[in-house]
């Protein structure tokens, strides 16, 4: 376990922590571990920010994140506290990983075993499955000392990069160039280059733009195993729930923070219905909402310029569906491909525009687990990355529905459009109101190569002294992991601001 550091300074403190998403429920562990007095708000009926559930007529939804990747972060983080994962939820891991289906009527599995994975990339380039070989162990080294320098550590000026102790771990790690160029380094293959970067898309980000040193997302899909969790998702944020409750946090839901006001020692958050006071407080609520909607003007870091100038990561067209019978043709985890997907990211950072050949993620949590659909039928929900900010309408979602099912019976082979029992769509306007989020983004800041560590919003407040921030657009960046450990860091800083 990663050693935490000294949290002791933050003994006695009251602390209200605004929303419930992974980066606060961490946050709140930690603190509240610590010895601090911990008040949790959240907006919605339930814990979870974007993992939250959606539960109607026997079907059962994850409506946010549903791959359960880096195990050992959640193990780190139960293992700070005594307690392992197994103690809140089982999980099962998954074979195959998930299934890609080629738009020109290709399929491919990725699966546990290394030697078919290789076989499976030679089988498109001579030679590919040893440069895959090689590209996983090059993956590895940069997780393990990325994770260990670069991610649990927070380098949070430019002076913090020029050490001994960085340059010497950071020596052959791929810090320069996008993903694009790192993969073209090592197969030609345009088939091979996407699935050695779809996992992008839990970054929020694109080939381009993408720093190369994130080729270590292959080292947790092929090595350390894709995984779901008993209840998926929010199986995970029922067992931090039940852990922030074993240490003390009181979870308020149903409470959306209206105004952050005062500072250091002195706190007031307002709701609807009640006030809030504490020493410190710590914002898990998108970080322009909480600048630019709960602060007052003069305590602003980041005027409106700076919010529109930054790159967002995308928002998502979502599709949950209730469907009689089964569907054989999809895995747990399926991946719907263009042969050229480079004309889907133009649409979501160069020129955003919904797309006409969409790349998308299919999930069948019903393959795994029993609980989430009425016997008899399958519990199925589209994924469709799309850019932040585009117009979302009734008439615009009717006509992307009909395309997206289309293109799922033409591509693989599942014809659902005479079997959906029940049927609930969520997109950018959804994402705005349900979780305060700029722009509708479904991810929060990409992490574009000027976007990434110091280079990210602070986990603290430059005007408010005793403001803290935490979750996705803080380092180390998107994703349940890094929100987990966003948490951590968040904890970390305030105990060393406040000894």
């Amino acid at each position: 376990m990663k050693s935490v550091s000294d949290l002791s300074a933050v003994e006695g403190a009251s602390v209200v922590v605004v929303g419930g998403g992974f980066g606060g429920l961490s946050t709140a562990c930690y603190l509240a571990d610590a010895g601090a007095d911990v008040t949790l708000l959240e907006k919605n009926e339930q814990l979870g920010g974007r993992a939250s559930r959606l539960e109607r007529d026997g079907f059962r939804f994850d409506m946010g994140p549903s791959w359960y990747l880096m195990p050992d972060v959640f193990e780190d983080f139960f293992g700070h506290f005594d307690r392992t994962p197994s103690d809140y939820y089982g999980l099962t891991r998954l074979d195959p990983h998930y299934r890609i289906f080629f738009k020109d009527g290709d399929s491919v599995d990725m699966v546990s075993d290394l030697e078919a994975n290789k076989e499976t990339f030679e089988s498109y380039e001579p030679g590919a499955g040893e440069q895959f070989e090689k590209y996983l162990k090059k993956s590895e080294k940069n997780y393990e000392v990325g994770m260990k320098h670069f991610v649990y550590t927070d380098r949070t000026e430019l002076s913090d990069f020029a050490t001994w102790d960085v340059m010497k771990n950071a020596r052959g790690l791929s810090l320069v160039g996008s993903m694009q160029d790192h993969v073209e380094h090592y197969f030609s293959h345009p088939k091979l280059q996407q699935i050695m970067q779809y996992t992008l898309v839990f970054l929020g980000g694109a080939p381009n733009n993408t720093p190369a040193l994130y080729n270590l997302m292959s080292h947790v899909d092929f090595n350390m195993g894709v995984y779901y969790p008993d209840g998926g998702l929010g199986g995970v944020v029922d067992g931090m729930a039940e852990l922030g409750r074993e240490l003390g946090v009181d979870f308020r839901v149903d409470s959306p923070a209206t105004e952050i006001r005062g500072r250091e020692g002195g706190f007031v958050v307002r709701t609807e219905t009640e006030e809030y006071y504490s020493d410190y407080v710590v914002s898990d609520a998108d970080y322009r909402h909480t600048e630019m909607d709960l602060l007052p003007e003069g305590k602003r870091q980041y005027d409106e310029d700076y919010w529109d100038t930054r790159t967002y990561a995308p928002s998502a067209y979502l599709l949950y569906l209730g469907v009689e019978g089964d569907v054989p043709n999809l895995e747990h985890h399926t991946l719907v491909l263009p042969t050229d997907w480079n004309d889907h990211f133009e649409k979501i950072f160069d020129d955003p525009a919904w797309p006409d050949d969409p790349a998308y993620y299919l999930c069948v949590p019903s393959k795994t687990d029993d609980d989430v659909a009425p016997e008899g039928h399958s519990n199925l929900f589209a994924l469709v990355p799309i850019a932040a900010g585009l117009e979302d309408t009734p008439e615009r979602r009717e006509e992307y529905r009909n395309l997206v099912l289309d293109d799922i019976a033409e591509h693989t082979g599942e014809d659902v459009r005479d079997r959906i029992v029940f049927e609930e769509s969520f997109c950018v306007n959804d994402f705005a109101e349900r979780y305060n989020s700029t722009r509708g983004t479904a991810l929060g800041l990409a992490h574009t190569l000027r976007q990434t560590a110091l280079l990210r919003p602070p986990h603290h407040s430059e005007e408010v002294p005793g403001l803290y921030f935490t979750g996705s657009f803080t380092t180390p960046g998107i994703g349940v992991p890094m929100c987990l450990i966003s948490g951590r860091l968040t904890a970390e800083e305030m105990a060393e601001r406040i000894a």
